[in-house]
């Protein structure tokens, strides 16, 4: 797991110098055991890196690197588990190589001279972000892993071509000074994050992934026109798209698998093989354990194929109705792993709050990201390398949205508007605190988290919805289209969700809805998530969900045997018994919450209302300021929760500060 950067275009021998030193050194957190720069100056190329060593820590997998055949030079930030494979297929093949180490780059960089990049990419297994400089070509590529594990930034400024794992690494470039998209502002209010392919700056843009991008001079001189979805070409420009999953959904849906005892036998062989290959580390290892499904079944497996317990971490919460370590803790007492937690206060918040901005980069709104960072802060004092059960949700059907939205809209479709936004306003008119009782009070089956957040939330989406699709977008977005909140330039940017054709061949919406999360929260928000907060504290996250085959696989699996019983991820949780009773596991789905919303009337009010001062706000002229004081004063007395959308201000304006400075 590492930090890569570089710069294209025509700068003088010191610029290159000092600029590529200065982007690697903004990504040391990435990579804090070696680093490296490769410049050339006949080409107008660079290239930085940062290392944290996990697989071969000896000097043979430094980077940037050279291949054997001297055409290629590549960055690599990433994990390739099958590369001892690749490296047995190459032998094989009697390459002229003498292998220098046991490095995953080694092998990656060879194999892109015998078979060339896009032969080897579909052989690879594992999470990556690349640059290549190809000099015989004289041509820069930029590619990004099948999901998005490893992000991977790019633009324009002043003619010079940037890019960089993170935001911070364009930024140190001296003469970046990109302005602040004011309709990707809006953007961001809705959904809580920056989409791809868009980033907060004017001319800066995210690859797509499973996507490469060629450059050549041609394309130096100025940004692109328009918003780079894959596949796109303009002067000296080119995005391919080298994986679709949009595309591994439809064909998986021709090619059903409709034995469950055949489905549940493949299933498990996909994730035991996965769990495998990620395990293997010349670093210690552990995994996160929140007690839920996918934590559960991806540590299960893993002490499977442990000779010692493995080390697991969670975090705790004080308040009620937002604790999960204490089930947590149930399950690795009876895997009998060397089980962390930790307990975190209003206070463990509040220390980490001023460093999210610099955490992640660019506005990022979801809460989780502060419980997300603490624990991989916990795991970062045992081990180097943690796995992950995340996107178990997206690939077999775990949020509560694929069960619950077709079927609301279904009993509300038949309502004129006018009665729909009736309904929401009286819905409204209980306070978030009552509706939380009510939730109490409903038995264990029905019993709902934070019900008082959720039913407002419900109330605002009835008087706004239209349709199945809005229902959707509505409950993965904060106000679809509505931008009243941002004053920006009345532009409405497209996103992937505007794009029907994804999920055109996909027959039930339950699936739909796994698809478009799939291709934008699952890497925006999960992926960002976990990949900035572990990165910030220098440990690698994996994710066996993530292994292609084993999504292709879920792909294969028809919609009722995904949501059964009105339970999301029945295959997952059939092989999970197997290891861990059914008891210790079923109980009402809460995710990574954190009571934000309390604490920002309570111990974090002097700071928000810090962030949120009127007059502030208004001479910097991004927000409403008027709307946003009403939303604040709301909040406060506690009849209404605009939680989500002050959080988003909040981050925004912490964030704006700390580029200001």
């Amino acid at each position: 797991m590492c930090g890569i950067t570089g710069i294209f275009g025509n700068l003088k021998k010191e610029e290159f110098e000092s600029s590529i030193h200065k982007m690697s050194l903004s990504l040391s957190h990435r990579g804090p055991d070696d680093k490296g720069t490769w410049i050339n100056q006949e080409d107008g190329v660079a290239f930085g890196h940062q290392r944290l060593s996990v697989v071969d820590l000896s000097s043979a997998g430094h980077q940037p690197m050279n291949s054997p055949c001297g055409r290629f030079t590549i960055v690599f930030n990433g994990e390739i588990y099958n590369h001892l494979q690749l490296r047995e297929e190459l032998n094989v093949l009697k390459c002229e190589q003498s292998w220098h180490g046991h490095s995953d780059t080694e092998t990656l960089v060879t194999a892109f001279s015998h078979w060339g990049v896009e032969s080897t990419l579909s052989r690879l297994v594992g999470m990556f972000a690349i640059a290549i400089w190809d000099l015989q070509e004289k041509k820069l590529s930029l590619i990004r892993d099948r999901f998005g594990e490893k992000p991977l930034y790019y633009g324009w400024s002043k003619g010079v071509f940037v890019f960089g794992s993170e935001l911070k690494a364009l930024r140190s470039y001296k003469n970046f000074n990109n302005p602040i998209d004011r309709n990707v502002l809006s953007l961001y209010m809705q959904y809580m994050y920056v989409p791809t392919p868009y980033s907060i700056f004017k001319n800066v843009y995210k690859l797509e992934p499973g996507c490469i991008l060629q450059i050549d001079e041609k394309g130096l001189p100025q940004p692109l026109r328009s918003a780079p979805f894959a596949p796109f070409n303009s002067q000296g420009v080119f995005i391919k798209q080298w994986y679709s999953l949009s595309s591994v959904a439809k064909n998986g849906q021709k090619k059903l698998i409709k034995d469950e005892e055949e489905a549940i036998g493949l299933l498990e062989e996909a994730l035991l093989k996965s769990v495998q290959s990620q395990i293997i580390s010349d670093v210690p290892l552990g995994a996160f354990l929140s007690g839920g499904v996918d934590s559960s079944i991806i540590v299960s497996l893993m002490q499977k194929l442990s000779m010692r317990p493995v080390k697991t971490f969670t975090i705790g919460f004080e308040e009620s109705g937002f604790n999960e370590a204490i089930f947590a803790k149930d399950v690795a007492k009876y895997l009998n792993t060397d089980h962390h937690e930790l307990y975190i206060t209003p206070r463990d918040a509040f220390e980490v709050i001023p460093s999210l901005p610099t955490l992640y980069d660019e506005p990022f709104a979801d809460s989780s990201q502060i419980p997300t960072y603490l624990v991989s802060k916990l795991a970062r004092q045992n081990v180097t390398v943690a796995l992950s059960g995340d996107a178990g949700d997206e690939l077999f059907g775990g949020y509560n949205r694929y069960l619950w939205g077709d079927r609301i809209w279904n009993q509300v479709k038949w309502m004129p508007p006018s009665l729909r936004s009736i309904l929401g306003g009286v819905i409204q008119k209980l306070p978030v605190s009552t509706w939380d009782e009510v939730g109490h009070l409903l038995p264990n089956k029905y019993r709902v988290s934070s019900m008082g957040d959720k039913a407002h939330r419900m109330a605002h989406r009835l008087k706004t919805v239209n349709s199945l699709g809005d229902m959707y977008r509505s409950l993965v977005t904060e106000g679809y289209r509505e931008e009243s909140l941002v004053i920006n330039d009345g532009l409405i940017l497209e996103t992937k969700l505007d794009n029907y054709n994804i999920i055109s061949s996909i027959n039930e919406s339950e699936q739909h809805m796994m698809l478009w999360d799939s291709l934008t929260y699952l890497p925006d928000d999960i992926l960002t998530k976990v990949d900035r907060a572990a990165m910030g504290v220098s440990l690698e996250t994996r994710i066996p969900f993530l292994d292609h085959r084993v999504a292709e696989l879920a792909w294969r699996l028809p919609l009722d045997m995904k949501i059964k019983h009105g339970e999301g991820k029945w295959p997952v949780r059939q092989i999970l018994y197997k290891y861990v009773p059914r008891e210790l596991i079923e109980r009402p789905k809460a995710g990574f919450a954190i009571p934000v919303g309390q604490w920002i009337r309570g111990p974090l009010r002097e700071w928000a209302s810090d962030l949120l001062d009127e007059t502030k706000l208004q001479d910097e002229g991004y927000f409403n300021s008027k709307l946003i004081m009403e939303l604040w004063s709301q909040h406060l007395s506690g009849r209404y929760d605009w939680t989500p959308r002050l959080w988003a201000v909040l981050m925004f304006q912490a964030w704006l500060r700390e580029t200001q400075r």
